[in-house]
This record gives C-alpha cells, sequence and structure tokens, in this order.
C-alpha cells in the first residue's frame, strides 16, 4: 500500500470497531494486497472445499447459463480477485462486450485487466478501484451491451450481516440497471467439522490471512500489534449458522492505533469475519426482499454449494 493510500484508508471504522464491546475490525483490511495473494493460496488449499466445489459447478453448468444470458453482454464483477472463474463465465458467454472488474486490491486489479485483455481481445475492460461495499458510479461502456450479468461468486455474499446482504444485493441491482440478471455463489454447507477444517486450515494459511490484518494495521497506520501474542481461531455458530473468524490475545496488553490505546485481556478476541451459511431458502426470501427474482438454481453433488441464477 503507498503512502497516499494509506492516508485516504478511512479509520474511524477501526477505532470504533475495536472501542466496542466484542471487538472486531473491517472485513475489507483481509484484502491487502499480501491479504489478496493469501486468499488465492487458500483457495487451493486442500481443507478448502468452496473452490473446487464452485469451480466444478461452473465448469459443468455455464453452457447453459450463457445461453440464458445471451449474446453481447456486460459483465460487472464486485471483489473480482485474480479471475479464474472469469475467465470460464467470459469464455462461454457469447461475445460478451464489456467486463467491469470492482476491487480494493490495486495492483491484483491492474495485473486482471491486462490479462483479461489479452485473453478476450474484442473485450472491453473497465476496471473500477473501489470498495464495492459502497455506492459506485459504473463507468461509461463505449460499447454497446444486450443485458448486464452481475457476478458474484465465491460465497462472498456470507461474509455480510443478513440485513447489508440485503442491501448489497439491492444496490448491486441498481448499479447494473433494470433488467439486469445476477449469478451469485453461495455456501449452504452447514456441517460444523467440514468448515472449522476449511477456515482454520492444517497449513495454516487461513491462520497467516487473518493475521495479516493486524500486520496491515501496523504498517499502514503505526499500530503496534505484535504478531507473534495473537492467534486465529474459528468457531461455528450453529444458532447464526456462520463461521467466525477470531484473532486471541494471549496475553493481558496494550496496543496502540492511530496513537489511541486498545487494552486486550488475556483470550480475549476480535472478530475479523462472519461468514454465513444461508439455507437455500432463506438465500431466495434474501435475493426475492433485495428485488431479483430466481430463475434457476444450481447446485453441487454434495449439496453444498450453489449457483443462483436471477433477474431483476
Amino acid at each position: 500500500m503507498n503512502p497516499a493510500e494509506q492516508q485516504e484508508e478511512p479509520v474511524c471504522d477501526v477505532i470504533s470497531g475495536l472501542r466496542a464491546p466484542i471487538k472486531t475490525l473491517p472485513v475489507r483490511l483481509l484484502y491487502d494486497a499480501r491479504g489478496a495473494a493469501l486468499f488465492e493460496q487458500i483457495t487451493a488449499v486442500e481443507d478448502y472445499y468452496l473452490t473446487r466445489a464452485e469451480l466444478a459447478l461452473l465448469a459443468a453448468t455455464l453452457p447453459q447459463i450463457a445461453e440464458r444470458v445471451g449474446p453481447n453482454a456486460r459483465v460487472i464483477e464486485p471483489g473480482s480477485g485474480a479471475g479464474r472463474k472469469t475467465r470460464m463465465l467470459l469464455g462461454a458467454l457469447a461475445a460478451p462486450a464489456t467486463y467491469v472488474p470492482i476491487d480494493v486490491a490495486e495492483n491484483q486489479l491492474a495485473d486482471t485487466a491486462t490479462t483479461l485483455r489479452d485473453a478476450f481481445p474484442g473485450l472491453e475492460v473497465l476496471p473500477v478501484l473501489g470498495d464495492y461495499t459502497s455506492a459506485l458510479a459504473m463507468p461509461t461502456s463505449a460499447k454497446q451491451f444486450a443485458t448486464t450479468l452481475a457476478f458474484f461468486p465465491g460465497s462472498t455474499i456470507g461474509n455480510f450481516e443478513p440485513s447489508e446482504a440485503k442491501a448489497f444485493l439491492a444496490r448491486l441491482g441498481q448499479m447494473a440497471g433494470p433488467g439486469s440478471m445476477l449469478l451469485l455463489g453461495a455456501d449452504a454447507n452447514a456441517n460444523r467439522d467440514e468448515l472449522l477444517r476449511a477456515y482454520d486450515d492444517s497449513e495454516g494459511v487461513t491462520a497467516e490471512f487473518d493475521l495479516n490484518v493486524l500486520a496491515h494495521l501496523n504498517s499502514a497506520h503505526g499500530a503496534s500489534f505484535e504478531l507473534d501474542q495473537f492467534m486465529h481461531r474459528a468457531v461455528w455458530n450453529a444458532a447464526k449458522s456462520r463461521i467466525e473468524m477470531h484473532l486471541v490475545s494471549k496475553k493481558n496488553q496494550t496496543v496502540t492505533v492511530w496513537n489511541e490505546a486498545v487494552t486486550f485481556a488475556r483470550g480475549e478476541p476480535i472478530v475479523t469475519e462472519h461468514c454465513y451459511k444461508h439455507s437455500p431458502a432463506a438465500l431466495e426470501a434474501m435475493l426475492r426482499a433485495s428485488g431479483w427474482k430466481v430463475l434457476e438454481t444450481f447446485v453441487d453433488p454434495d449439496q453444498r454449494m450453489r449457483l443462483w441464477l436471477a433477474q431483476r
């Protein structure tokens, strides 16, 4: 992160989260440049089934999905990441017109845009650097497109609190425009043991990914976290149907963040992420409440990962 980005990044929600009775940090902090790279490593870990399941499901269903979407589509993708699933989607669509990736990881966004321009010479690529959880203006396309498809794979919808997920889906529909379509990937697994392995893998990559939040605060905001005095923990909250990622203090300690002193008791957690695992009925209700009509649902053989095709 360059100095200009450090100055522009908001810190008020960081401080307020660390001052709360149950300490929290914004999820966006997980995805700085190093965090984005670590997450790509997570997707290849044996314990993390989500990416493999979704890739297989996309490979099996994209021809059918592309037929429903039709030719000359504009594709909008919040949180575009490294773009592996994007290449599959664009390769299946008939003559896609425009691709709009949205991400906070500037280097990865630029690399993905370059890679896709090379892979699809006729494709207009219009990257947007920004936080897709906020309202963003869509760039003006120079090419005519027949429809817009919002693409949101990876079960990222589970990272939002349910009320925030509805608001995001509604805002995404407004960004995409009337008559637009949505392809949403979501995990509905409720198997505690599988989930704990996925979010606290035996290789320790998820732990490194989680602890990188503290390293980011140290480098970007002059915080004084000692990384070896915190440990990663994943918890399955069955009542809320969510995995919780915690960073747990190993001792009584005081940390400075942006000249603010924050005290920790031994064993006290910081919540860095919630990953909701919505049931199919709950997710369909969420889509309906946010202005989307479900056209079709595709599910993997283990009944965990689903692709939802919907329309405004």
